[in-house]
């Protein structure tokens, strides 16, 4: 009996030992298998063909119609977080289009992806500004050198017929601490190395030189700084220059370890006329380190530390492709609006990571900006807010529902980005948001100072305009005013302002917003108020005008929902329904003037479908319950502090 007992484990433990060395193997073979192969992309192509694009409206290409100067300004949107093939992530995940053709794309020229699948936005965009990653400047210059070395090649060969693993293999090198710079070691020469990253810098300024068209189409010269975390995180930023008066050199990681390291960079580079600012994204994947009191690597912010990120970064970038960084619910926050295109769940330690710290979220940001005011005298997270979209895919402004062809190219056409088992899932994934701009014209001087000034706002693609403006000396007579929006500059202030308080009056926030002239109606606008009360941040969130005239309860702050039904066999929108335009000019009753705070407005758009819906539609597969069949749009203001 003893026998067979010992017989029967050790089959076991030899079973067991084969399960383990075959899925060792299996893994191996499936991390340093190519991305894709030939067969993968003819199939695809193949599959592609079959879609059926006309089984919802399409809506036809508008020209731009340009915008004469305007005191009182005009609105322009954009897009300044775009990649194309000067990326390294792009390229191995099969992008090809360079900065040349991502600035057509934004002024509508169509593009196809390697699939053949269509990507044209409905409108050009009004600026843009193509940031890629310095991290990899200089790596097609590398595989095209006359004297490349076998370690070059060996690189360069891995780039062209890339695997799981070798991205992987990039990633990590860049999360080391400090980091490794896999073409730099490969070239093992500075001088070159460095000719060749300036290659490409020289190539990125000049095509946004080629592109822009002062009053109708504005380029900025930018690339992305790109810190990498464990497990897939970011503390990444887009460096933005005000005119072509640029620093010879774009510092990636590897020359700033540190967004510290790197404003003080830039700083000693960036001679007059040259100006430049910093705009951080994706703090929801940030695990914490966005908005933290330390550095990436832990060292805690210092005074002089803090006020270099209050000069140098003016905005944020709260909502793109990776999702919705504007709140969660997990630390403060009860609105269920908070849940739009945000995944991650609440982190239960300090050191979680794939989770949400306190200091990930924006509005946590923006509370947390008034209590450091308490001890440094001054906010350093007085924060104005943007979308863009983070496209890989060279195509800038791509972020309507109805046209989302993926991130990149290799996830893509429509039936590998609904596949809930792909390596790569995409589901998770939105089309981007856009930046909008209040600018008296559509110039490089006249939209950065708007940045600087954040009189700007964030979408999740729509394009709705919104302005919201704050102050004291507001009346009713405001909202039948023929001259509105003069009459709210000169007895106010715009979106991104500070003012005084007010020790008689309660401050009055005039908000209008009009819907996207080819998209949904408006569902109803919000105030979200943050303010310190016994030294500590509090938030509130309440509807302040309902579409269909819908009362707003006295207790709850809220009015009762549309209950719009979407239509998931056609996603047609119902013009019906809701508002396409809405006023209001609402009093915060509960002011104190003793009191610190802040105030912007959110403006929620009726549901639509959502791109999963649309390519749904397009394979003709039933539409899965692992993700949201509809979307419902928004527009976030900067916010207006008060002091």
């Amino acid at each position: 009996m003893f026998m067979q007992k010992r017989n029967w484990i050790i089959l076991g433990l030899v079973a067991l030992i084969c399960i383990f060395v075959a899925g060792y193997f299996y893994l191996q073979s499936y991390l340093n298998a190519p991305l894709l192969t030939k067969e993968d992309i003819e199939k695809y192509k193949a599959i592609a063909a079959q879609q059926n694009e006309e089984t919802f409206l399409q809506w036809e290409f508008q020209e731009n119609r340009f915008k004469e100067k305007n005191e009182l300004k005009n609105v322009y949107f954009g897009d300044l977080h775009v990649h194309s093939s000067f990326s390294f992530d792009a390229y191995i995940f099969n992008t090809r289009f360079d900065p040349d053709e991502s600035y057509a794309f934004a002024r509508g020229k169509p593009l196809l992806n390697m699939y053949g699948e269509t990507m044209q936005i409905s409108r050009p965009l009004d600026f843009a500004a193509i940031t890629d990653h310095a991290e990899t400047f200089g790596l097609h210059e590398a595989c095209a050198d006359p004297e490349i070395s076998d370690a070059q090649v060996y690189t360069c060969e891995r780039l062209e017929s890339p695997s799981y693993k070798y991205f992987m293999e990039l990633r990590e090198s860049s999360v080391a601490r400090p980091p490794v710079s896999i073409m730099s070691e490969a070239i093992g020469d500075k001088e070159k190395e460095e000719r060749f990253i300036k290659s490409t810098w020289n190539k990125i300024i000049d095509a946004a030189e080629r592109h822009n068209d002062p009053g109708k189409f504005t380029t900025f010269i930018a690339y992305e700084y790109s810190p990498t975390l464990p497990d897939g995180g970011y503390n990444h930023r887009n460096v933005i220059f005000k005119n072509n008066t640029v620093p010879d050199k774009a510092f990636s990681l590897f020359d700033a370890h540190t967004a510290i390291d790197l404003w003080k960079k830039l700083l000693s580079s960036c001679n007059y006329p040259c100006e430049f600012m910093t705009i951080p994204h994706n703090s929801n994947r940030s695990w914490g380190v966005a908005f933290a009191n330390q550095t990436i690597d832990g060292d805690d912010y210092t005074e002089a530390d803090w006020a270099l990120r209050d000069k140098n970064e003016p905005i944020v970038e709260m909502f793109q492709i990776k999702g919705n960084s504007e709140c969660s619910t997990f630390f403060g926050s009860t609105d269920e609006e908070c849940n739009v295109e945000q995944i991650y769940p609440k982190c239960e330690k300090e050191v979680d990571t794939l989770c949400i710290q306190p200091t990930s979220m924006v509005r946590d940001a923006l509370k947390r900006g008034m209590e450091l005011e308490q001890e440094l005298g001054f906010n350093p997270m007085d924060l104005g807010m943007i979308g863009s979209s983070d496209t890989h895919n060279s195509n800038p402004g791509d972020t309507e529902e109805w046209d989302y062809r993926g991130q990149s190219n290799v996830v893509a056409p429509a039936m590998v980005r609904i596949n809930e088992n792909t390596h790569i899932p995409q589901y998770i994934n939105n089309p981007g948001g856009l930046a909008a701009i209040w600018a008296r014209e559509n110039t490089r001087d006249d939209l950065f100072e708007a940045m600087e000034n954040k009189e700007v706002y964030a979408t999740s693609g729509t394009r709705i305009e919104l302005r919201f403006f704050g102050g004291f000396n507001y009346s009713e007579s405001l909202l039948s005013s023929n001259e509105q929006i003069n009459f709210a500059y000169e007895n106010g202030s715009p979106m991104g302002s500070t003012i005084e308080h007010n020790q008689d009056k309660a401050p009055s926030f005039f908000i209008s917003a009009k819907k996207d002239p080819i998209d949904a109606p408006l569902d109803k606008i919000q105030i979200i108020k943050g303010w310190m009360e016994n030294g500590k941040a509090k938030e509130e969130v309440m509807d302040v005008v309902c579409s269909e005239n819908r009362k707003i309860n006295n207790n709850s702050k809220r009015c009762k929902s549309l209950n719009i039904k979407v239509n998931l066999q056609t996603c047609a929108i119902d013009q019906a329904r809701g508002a396409d335009e809405l006023q209001v000019l609402w009093t915060d009753e509960d002011y104190s003037p003793d009191q610190n705070a802040f105030y912007y407005a959110r403006v929620i758009q009726n549901p639509t479908c959502r791109w999963t819906t649309y390519d749904s539609l397009r394979t003709g597969q039933k539409i899965s319950k692992a993700y949201s069949s509809t979307m419902a749009e928004m527009a976030w203001s900067s916010p207006i502090w008060i002091k």
